[in-house]
């Protein structure tokens, strides 16, 4: 029997992407500043040649990057073991088939769209794995999927923001905590990194900050009750990855964990917050940057796990499919 032959329910997991090997750096981030969802360069027409321009001066600092993490971004690995994972937890129940759609690298979202479409799947559900909205992140992609499937006979229904939703801040809360208890509490400040934005992009209404801060809210109210009972925990929120000469959200990660130790702070535990799995942000910018930065001003600093196929974490994302499901 073929997917034409069953009523199955598609499921499109859409993600940023990375580079598949140390050739497709230069690329990936050629189509990443293409993108004026993220950052304007220039009128329109000097979008792409200043992509272009940046992308060939950045490409040797990234590929070195790149090379300490193994050669390639796991985004691609990660996020088809959660689509594996997810779909083997549903179908115990229900008759689904999960995709991936990357916005800047293989698979892009107009090739799997065409292979939705292809394996005659009627009804999708477009599931972002970014959980706090942004238009630079979910926005640009979801803008994206509608342009490819415009036109088509398809049924689709979008998940587009789940900061707050609590079987999301169980399957976090519960990493954070296993983190956090190696050290003493009252001897650990929390240090929440969120990828960064263009402050333009808040002050013209984008709700990033606020559903970040809401998550926040959530897990220190989780903590709060049973089985942690934790109360009184430090805790910061910082910014990482910016790139671009624009003015980006404040404070850094790397100016607050200074400040940090300038105050007298001796161990930080950091939280990626706005990320669902590794990549170059968690395994070269905090594992290797910030701990040596940390390690220089008399800091131990210590990373969450992050979410990847974590049991709560792939439960969550089948409790947000289900509840499309009626």
């Amino acid at each position: 029997m073929t997917l034409r032959d069953r009523e199955i329910t598609g499921i499109l997991l859409l993600n940023l992407g990375g580079p598949d090997s140390l050739k497709a750096v230069k690329p990936f981030l050629y189509n990443l500043f293409s993108d004026r969802e993220i950052i304007r360069l220039g009128p329109s027409f000097l979008q792409r040649p200043i992509a272009w321009l940046i992308s060939s001066l950045r490409s040797n600092k990234t590929e070195h990057m790149y090379k300490t993490i193994g050669g390639k971004s796991p985004i691609r690995d990660i996020t088809e073991a959660q689509a594996k994972a997810l779909e083997k937890s549903l179908n115990s129940s229900h008759d689904f088939k999960i995709y991936i759609g990357m916005l800047y690298w293989h698979p892009f979202i107009a090739d799997t769209v065409d292979k939705v479409l292809d394996e005659g799947i009627k009804r999708l559900i477009v599931l972002t794995l970014y959980p706090h909205y942004s238009k630079a992140t979910t926005g640009s992609a979801i803008t994206e999927f509608k342009r490819v499937i415009r036109g088509r006979d398809i049924n689709v229904q979008y998940i587009e923001q789940w900061y707050d939703f609590p079987p999301y801040i169980d399957s976090l809360a519960e990493l954070v905590y296993r983190g956090i208890s190696e050290f003493d509490i009252n001897d650990i400040h929390v240090l929440f990194s969120a990828h960064s934005l263009p402050e333009t992009f808040i002050k013209e209404g984008d709700p990033y900050v606020d559903h970040v801060k809401a998550t926040i809210k959530e897990i220190m109210r989780r903590f709060s009750r049973d089985p942690y009972n934790i109360s009184g925990l430090h805790w910061h929120l910082a910014f990482q990855s910016k790139s671009g000469p624009v003015k980006w959200l404040q404070p850094a990660t790397d100016e607050t964990i200074i400040k940090l130790a300038k105050t007298g702070v001796k161990n930080v535990f950091v939280v990626p917050i706005s990320f669902v799995s590794d990549h170059i942000e968690t395994l070269y910018e905090i594992d290797i940057l910030y701990k040596e930065l940390a390690a220089e001003h008399g800091v131990t600093l210590k990373r969450c796990h992050s979410l990847n196929t974590s049991e709560k974490f792939i439960a969550a994302l089948k409790e947000l499919v289900l509840s499309k499901i009626t």
